[in-house]
């Protein structure tokens, strides 16, 4: 597996002060994980400010969850996976799993993008250079603090919704306040957002047109925006359902260790393509022990999903 950068979302509810020393990468997710413990130093910090509140946030990679139980809950991981394919056929996705709510992590990134350009086009502009100065980091290396920006810019859960509602997703509820990383979906959701995004394209001259919801609510100038940033993941953040994609692929990874009990969060969801046939794939997991576990989990499901889907092919 590729080495695995940790921007800032081992720092997603923290205050914007403390995320400049959680941005520096963080060195493979299968080694060295213990050396990023400067971030640890930061967080740790304002553990009595956090627990004040009641915030829930990622700890560093290397670090325990300053909050954590002195033992944490060992129960198995759960994980959802859903499949389409985009070469015509069915138009609701494979399930493979409970269809139940995760937090997002980092995955919502996608969402709020797709909300903000679907703002703008109401408003008939493009989007402003500061916008894509915040969008393209936000999508590309993860980078939590233009999420930030971008969340209020929509109007954070409320924005969100309205949004989410034009574009076929009915199963996802915004965060509370600033905390977008705890935006609950569906797997099944997440499909609906890719079709949104990917349907239509790759798809063959007399294939089934997409639906009127998914293909109509944001511009293909627009959907091709996000589809390319989406291509340009950085590099050691090219896992998940890439794992299971031939050379072509477009994905956005979400990692998250909950303070309350230890245990992480980690989605992934993309279009990917195998043998030259086109899928989107959703896999979302929760109550890991550990970001490697969660990865793997995510990567092993993804996989068996896809095999699945692509059997009869």
């Amino acid at each position: 597996m590729p080495p695995v950068h940790i921007p800032a979302e081992a720092c997603l509810t923290m205050p914007q002060a403390f995320s400049p020393s959680c941005t520096k990468p963080a060195p493979s997710v299968r080694r060295g994980r213990r050396r990023a413990l400067a971030c640890a130093g930061a967080l740790l910090a304002s553990v009595t400010t956090l627990l004040s509140v009641g915030t829930a946030h990622a700890a560093p990679a290397s670090a325990a969850p300053a909050t954590a139980p002195a033992t944490a809950p060992q129960g198995k991981p759960r994980v959802t996976a859903a499949v389409l394919g985009l070469d015509g056929g069915s138009r609701q996705p494979t399930l493979y799993g409970d269809d139940a709510a995760y937090d997002t992590a980092s995955i919502i990134k996608v969402d709020i993008l797709a909300t903000l350009l679907l703002q703008a086009q109401d408003a008939g502009r493009h989007l402003t250079a500061q916008e894509r100065a915040h969008a393209e980091p936000m999508i590309k290396s993860s980078d939590n603090a233009a999420a930030n920006a971008l969340w209020r810019q929509i109007g954070q859960a409320t924005g969100l919704e309205s949004a989410n509602k034009r574009l076929g997703l009915t199963a996802t509820k915004g965060g509370p306040g600033a905390r977008w990383g705890l935006t609950r979906t569906t797997a099944s959701d997440q499909i609906r957002l890719l079709r949104a995004v990917f349907d239509g394209q790759g798809t063959p001259s007399g294939s089934k047109t997409p639906s009127k919801t998914a293909s109509s609510a944001l511009t293909e100038e627009s959907k091709a925006y996000i589809r390319t940033l989406m291509t340009r993941i950085q590099s050691d953040q090219a896992w998940g359902v890439s794992a299971a994609s031939g050379a072509q692929w477009a994905l956005k990874n979400g990692w998250l260790q909950r303070n309350t009990s230890g245990l992480w969060d980690v989605n992934s969801v993309g279009r990917i393509t195998v043998n030259g046939h086109h899928y989107l794939v959703a896999v979302l997991s929760d109550g890991s022990r550990s970001m490697d576990e969660g990865v793997t989990l995510v990567e092993r499901t993804a996989r068996q999903a896809i095999a699945a889907a692509t059997a009869g092919n």
